[in-house]
């Protein structure tokens, strides 16, 4: 019986379509990884710190799966993207290109001739990386049928070893799509070594019939999404394989027995109105994202708002948030609730600095768990710790924890690039729980693990500090 692979893209498109937290985009994953599906795709890099963290955060979580990241159809966005995946068990790089002609044209700028030169160079440059390379050729189904059979083969001859077709317009009939695959067997003879995958639009709510259809035609990969975002659906492929794949001669490894729970928990993560009863966060009001203020929001109002994120503010913290709003608001004229967020992590519950960084020390290796040394000061006296944990972020935070002889739910963790080009600051806010309320710290740095670090210590001395007044 052939197994077939399912490749999920649901962090490569909600990433586009929703504001997930990072907290979120590593949580995902690793409920997809549970899941055992076999390849979990990843948006590629645009903001290299950001991204590349995000990257290698999840590239050391995930156990199982495939970690599989597109490059920009150049060479020079090969390195970045690699040392970023590296370290994963699995790691796949992609290389992505329209082969119609009116896409070549006008989203590409390239001709024929300069896109498989592009294809070749960019898919060698991967190859010399990591043997796992894929090829997705998109808008395939309104190609000339010669072109895509010779960007084929040049990504086969420079070295990918998984083919993906896509149907970008979810116009094309199952039975239409089933010939299209025999034609690609037909005229590409490499293909019989190779395995080739679909990705299919539901536009036309056609693509879960066209991926029935594939599988029939020997496709071996099928990429399809844990939410609904107008891609092959998840839980139906993968329950249809599990029912009726004998019939097929076919199976898939994806745990349907799990499959309600965790795609209840990674639906709601993507909704943009999200239920207070999330299994995430606590009371969490369904209006908090969209939240927004303006200029002309009095305190009262302003203080409600930062209320809704959670935080029990006194009437000090709460005078020193508003006159910081006022502030923005003066060079603002609307203020989102993340904003709210951060004027609270900057401006609220400054207190002395109990626990200083004095210095921290990070490995990684993609055959082990991330290490993290930290020496904390604490009143003159210096502290020690060392753990390992799921990504760097995850080892520097076990390593305070480790340090502090204490657990502290981490509520929420969020990164942003507060500034642009190669030195760019990432800016971290770090929501910790402690008996019930929200402390919130803030880190700013050019390296992200610091900022993360300098975040989890700003918020930590809070609670320290209103502890020690209880």
């Amino acid at each position: 019986m052939n197994q077939i692979r399912i490749s999920d893209v649901t962090m490569k498109q909600t990433g586009k379509e929703f504001s997930l937290s990072f907290k979120e985009k590593l949580e995902i994953p690793k409920l997809l990884d549970r899941l055992n599906v076999d390849v979990i795709e990843l948006e590629g890099i645009t903001q290299p710190k950001i991204d590349a963290l995000r990257i290698k955060s999840v590239a050391s979580t995930v156990k199982n799966s495939i970690i599989a990241v597109p490059v920009a159809l150049c060479t020079e966005s090969v390195d970045a993207t690699w040392n970023a995946l590296k370290e994963a068990k699995h790691p796949r790089l992609q290389v992505f290109a329209s082969v119609s002609p009116v896409q070549m044209e006008y989203l590409f700028h390239k001709k024929p001739a300069a896109m498989l030169k592009a294809i070749e160079e960019t898919i060698s440059a991967c190859s010399s990386k990591t043997e796992d390379v894929e090829f997705i050729a998109d808008d395939a189904t309104r190609s000339d049928s010669a072109f895509l059979y010779q960007a084929i083969k040049t990504a086969i001859a420079a070295g990918a070893k998984t083919i993906t077709v896509c149907d970008a317009t979810g116009a094309i009939l199952p039975d239409e799509f089933g010939t299209f695959l025999d034609s690609l067997y037909e005229n590409v003879n490499e293909l019989k070594d190779i395995v080739l995958g679909i990705s299919c639009s539901n536009e036309l709510a056609m693509a879960d019939a066209c991926a029935i259809a594939s599988i029939k035609h020997g496709v071996g990969e099928i990429k399809a999404a844990a939410y609904p975002i107008n891609q092959i659906s998840l839980p139906h492929v993968s329950r249809l394989l599990a029912t009726k794949g004998e019939s097929f001669d076919v199976s898939c490894a994806v745990r349907t027995v799990e499959m309600k729970r965790i795609i209840k928990q990674i639906d709601w993560m993507c909704q943009t109105s999200r239920s207070k009863n999330s299994p995430f966060d606590n009371g969490v009001q369904d209006d908090v994202e969209e939240m927004t203020l303006t200029s002309h929001d009095n305190m009262t109002t302003v203080i409600k708002a930062v209320e809704k994120l959670g935080y029990d503010l006194s009437e000090e913290d709460g005078a020193q948030v508003w006159e910081a709003f006022q502030k923005i608001a003066e060079r603002k004229d609307v203020i989102s609730s993340k904003e709210l967020d951060t004027i609270v992590a900057s401006a609220a519950m400054q207190v002395p600095a109990t626990y200083i960084l004095n210095s921290y020390n990070i490995t990684a290796s993609n055959t082990s768990s991330s290490m993290a040394y930290m020496k904390l000061e604490k009143n003159g006296q210096m502290l020690e710790g060392i753990a390992l944990g799921d990504g760097p972020v995850d080892a520097a935070f076990l390593a305070l924890e480790n340090i502090l002889g204490c657990h502290y739910e981490l509520d929420d963790f969020q990164i942003r690039s507060v500034t642009e080009g190669r030195e760019a600051m990432g800016e971290t806010i770090v929501k910790l729980r402690s008996g019930g309320k929200l402390y919130s710290g803030r880190g700013t740095s050019t390296d992200i693990v610091g900022s993360s670090i300098q975040a989890y210590i700003s918020a930590l001395n809070k609670i320290v500090y209103e502890e020690a007044e209880v």
